[in-house]
C-alpha cells in the first residue's frame, strides 16, 4: 500500500507541477492568458515577440492586494500622522490631520485625492530618502489591517502571485504600473513580488540632492513630481519603460488608460480586469465604491477584447 501511497503523491504533485496557475480555476480568463503567452513565445510562431519586448505591467492596490476599506498607503500616512504629531500642535485644529488625530476616517479623507496629498506631503517630505525607506521597511514588516488582523503584505492575491511567476519563467519582465507612491513600494515589492525597485513605476514627490555631513544624499521635498494614474500611467510607462506592454492588469477605471494604452499595439495583446465580486473572502464592489470604482472599464471591456476575471468565478483561492 505504501508503493501505491508514493505513486498517487506523485502523480498529484506532478500535475500541479504541470499547471503554471493552480489557483486559478479552469475558466475563460485562464485559458485566454495562457494562449496568449504562448502564442507570443513560440519560436517560428506568425506571432512570437522576442523576450525583450515582453513587457506586463500590474497596477498595485486591488490587483496585487487589497485595498479596502482604504489604501494601504492611506494606512501608513495616518500612522504617521499620530506619530509625529506631538511635533505640530497645530495639526489638532488643523483639517485634514485633526479628523485623523480624532479617528475620524470618513472626514479626514473627504477632500479627496488633494487631502491626501497634503497628507503625504507633511508626513512624507523632508527627510533623506534612505531614511524614508527605513520608516517604509519598519512599518511594512509589522503594521496589520485594521479588519483581517494580518499584516499587509499577506494579504496579497494568490493567482497573482502565480500569474507574475509564470509570466518571468516564460520570459516576461514585469513592472508594477501604480498610483501609489514609488518610494512606498519600493523597499518592499522585490520580496513580496520579486519585483526589483527598478521595474516599479509610481506617483512621486520631488527631490534634491544635497551634501549632509560630507555625505551626499537626495531629500524629499513637499512638491508633487508626477502623479501615476489614469492618463499618467501611459505617460509613467513611456517615461520608465519606455516600451509598450503586452499584457495589462488593473481593476478600475484608474487603469483605463493604461489597459486602452497597451492593447491599441500591434500584435496580440491583453488587458485584464481584476473584477471583485467575491464578499466572503474579500470585498464586493465596483461602479459605486470610493475606492477602486470600476464603471466605464467594467462596461467597455467586452467590446475592446479585455479579459474580465471574476474573483468568486475564476479564483480557488484569494490569499496565500
Amino acid at each position: 500500500m505504501k508503493i501505491f501511497r508514493l505513486i498517487a503523491l506523485f502523480l498529484a504533485s506532478s500535475v500541479f507541477a504541470a499547471d503554471p496557475l493552480p489557483s486559478w480555476n479552469d475558466t475563460a480568463p485562464k485559458q485566454s492568458i495562457i494562449a496568449l503567452v504562448e502564442k507570443v513565445t513560440t519560436e517560428g510562431a506568425p506571432h512570437f515577440v522576442p523576450p525583450a519586448e515582453r513587457i506586463a505591467v500590474f497596477d498595485n492596490d486591488g490587483t496585487l492586494w487589497a485595498e479596502q476599506p482604504m489604501y494601504f498607503q492611506a494606512f501608513f500616512i495616518f500612522d504617521r500622522i499620530r506619530e509625529l504629531a506631538p511635533l505640530h500642535p497645530e495639526w489638532e485644529t488643523r483639517e485634514p490631520f485633526a479628523s485623523v488625530l480624532n479617528g475620524d476616517v470618513k472626514a479626514a479623507l473627504a477632500g479627496g485625492e488633494h487631502a491626501l496629498m497634503e497628507m503625504a506631503m507633511a508626513t512624507h517630505a523632508g527627510m533623506t530618502t534612505e531614511a524614508f525607506e527605513q520608516i517604509v521597511t519598519k512599518w511594512i514588516a509589522t503594521a496589520q489591517h485594521p479588519t483581517t488582523g494580518k499584516r499587509y503584505t499577506e494579504m496579497v492575491y494568490q493567482p497573482m502571485l502565480e500569474m507574475l511567476d509564470y509570466l518571468r519563467a516564460n520570459g516576461f519582465k514585469t513592472f508594477i504600473v501604480s498610483g501609489g507612491g514609488i518610494e512606498f513600494m519600493r523597499p518592499w515589492t522585490e520580496a513580496v513580488y520579486g519585483i526589483p525597485p527598478e521595474q516599479v513605476v509610481g506617483s512621486s514627490i520631488k527631490t534634491k540632492y544635497e551634501v549632509r555631513d560630507g555625505k551626499p544624499v537626495l531629500v524629499r521635498l513637499p512638491e508633487v513630481d508626477f502623479i501615476d494614474d489614469k492618463e499618467g500611467k501611459p505617460l509613467g510607462i513611456h517615461r520608465h519603460i519606455g516600451r509598450r506592454p503586452l499584457i495589462a492588469f488593473g481593476n478600475s477605471d484608474g487603469d483605463f488608460q493604461m489597459l486602452e494604452y497597451t492593447t491599441a499595439g500591434a500584435g496580440p495583446r491583453l488587458g485584464v480586469i481584476i473584477h471583485h465580486t467575491d464578499e466572503e473572502r474579500e470585498w464586493a464592489y465596483d461602479r459605486a465604491s470610493h475606492i477602486g470604482k470600476l464603471d466605464r472599464a467594467l462596461d467597455e471591456a467586452e467590446g475592446r477584447g479585455w479579459i474580465v476575471v471574476d474573483m468568486k468565478k475564476d479564483w480557488s483561492v484569494i490569499f496565500p
